[in-house]
């Protein structure tokens, strides 16, 4: 599991004060650049390498409402990753009242450079072993 903080800024709220709900779908962007950087594979390595990694799709489930300042905790977990789709769980948990604000999924594919799909483990061996190492630890840290 990875961890991100997101301070909320002033202009992610609306005219309620309350944050617009899109806003949690860029915390999400986010938190997974801030994972890929973290295990050396930024997205600047990865374009520089000729892959970029598409949302698919995005699913989330809004709890509890934020407002300007609350820091929101974003912790990232790979669900499933086959070499050619990686699907990514979110819980947000504002860390000033501890209440969860959102839970959430997406799920995203591999392209090369001209927008064909690619399987990792044959074009990028090192990337796809530590995405396997670490849907493999993950999953079985739930059972």
């Amino acid at each position: 599991m990875h961890t991100y903080i997101h301070k909320v800024n002033y202009y992610e709220t609306d005219k309620m004060g309350i944050t617009h709900h899109s806003n949690y779908v860029r915390w999400m962007e986010e938190a997974r650049m801030d994972f890929l950087k973290s295990i050396g594979y930024g997205m600047r390595k990865l374009e520089a390498d000729g892959i970029t990694s598409p949302v698919v799709s995005v699913e989330c489930q809004y709890k509890s409402t934020t407002t300007f300042d609350d820091e929101i905790k974003i912790e990232l977990s790979i669900e499933k990753y086959t070499g050619v789709k990686l699907e990514m769980s979110y819980i947000m948990t504002n860390l000033q009242t501890g209440a969860i604000v959102l839970t959430a999924r997406s799920s995203h594919c591999f392209i090369d450079s001209k927008g064909r799909p690619i399987a990792v483990k044959k074009h990028f061996p090192e990337f796809d072993a530590e995405l396997s190492q670490i849907y493999l630890t993950n999953s079985n840290s739930l059972h």
